[in-house]
């Protein structure tokens, strides 16, 4: 627990430079993005994989100055997919000890670290964007914080044993009812700015919670494929980017789809 609290801690630095936005909030999420990016070929490779690494960081840094510099960054994603698909085969064509799964797996390494992360920036670039990134942070905490503690107090049934033994159903529960009502909070305290019905914010919790604690389980998944116990350890307490940012890179997804098609 003492080591948690330091680790939280180490994490306020980080936080700040998000929230602060801006050059900052993109700075310190490549950061975030190259960092997952090894964390997830890291046990990859431990379960025998050989991804090419070379090829998913130059995937993510090609994508991440697109995101520095055009607001349209996004409608450039699926180009970067297929080129970068086409120079994996390339490989595995010409090199023996490069396969079909490494190919996929180099594909959707830069997807799930780069592609992700990327929506945090491309959230702040909408009217108001720094709201919704905010509102990524507050539904992951707030259902991880509930889901935590409903699953302490009312916990009998398992949600996905096999996957995160800890779980259970209830605890999901009271993740969707907290992630919601903590996007509700933030839309009502900030529509006077944004224009929006708080609403909006809490449907937009429910289901960012639930693509939140899949992510969590997605991640689970993968470590418990390569048969490790973390990723790579960064954060004292907290384990790996990947294990402490896991919910917010599928939240991010569903808040800024939400704000692309519903808003």
């Amino acid at each position: 627990m003492n080591k948690r609290y330091l680790g939280a801690l180490t994490l306020v630095p980080l936080l700040v430079l998000l929230f602060l936005g801006g050059w900052f909030l993109r700075i310190t999420t490549l950061f975030l993005a190259l960092r997952a990016l090894y964390e997830y070929f890291h046990v990859l490779s431990v379960k025998g994989h050989n991804p090419s690494r070379v090829l998913g960081y130059l995937a993510l840094l090609g994508y991440f100055a697109l995101l520095f510099t055009r607001e349209d960054a996004a409608a450039h994603l699926g180009i970067f997919v297929a080129v970068l698909t086409a120079v994996a085969f390339v490989l595995m064509v010409f090199r023996q000890d490069t396969s079909i799964q490494d190919a996929a797996l180099t594909v959707t390494g830069f997807l799930y670290a780069g592609g992700f992360f990327g929506f945090l920036i491309l959230l702040e670039n909408r009217p108001s964007g720094i709201i919704f990134v905010y509102s990524v942070f507050v539904i992951s905490w707030v259902c991880d914080t509930l889901a935590y503690y409903t699953g302490r107090l009312f916990g009998r049934h398992k949600l996905i044993e096999r996957v995160s033994p800890k779980k259970t159903v209830e605890g999901a529960i009271g993740g969707l009812l907290g992630g919601a009502l903590g996007a509700y909070l933030l839309g009502m305290a900030t529509t006077a700015q944004t224009g929006i019905a708080p609403g909006h914010f809490l449907v937009m919790g429910f289901f960012g919670a639930m693509f939140g604690q899949i992510g969590d389980l997605a991640a689970s998944a993968i470590k418990r494929y390569a048969g490790e116990k973390d990723y790579p350890k960064l954060i004292p307490g907290h384990g790996g980017v990947l294990d402490r940012f896991d919910s917010i890179l599928f939240v991010g997804v569903l808040v800024y789809a939400y704000v692309t098609y519903i808003l």
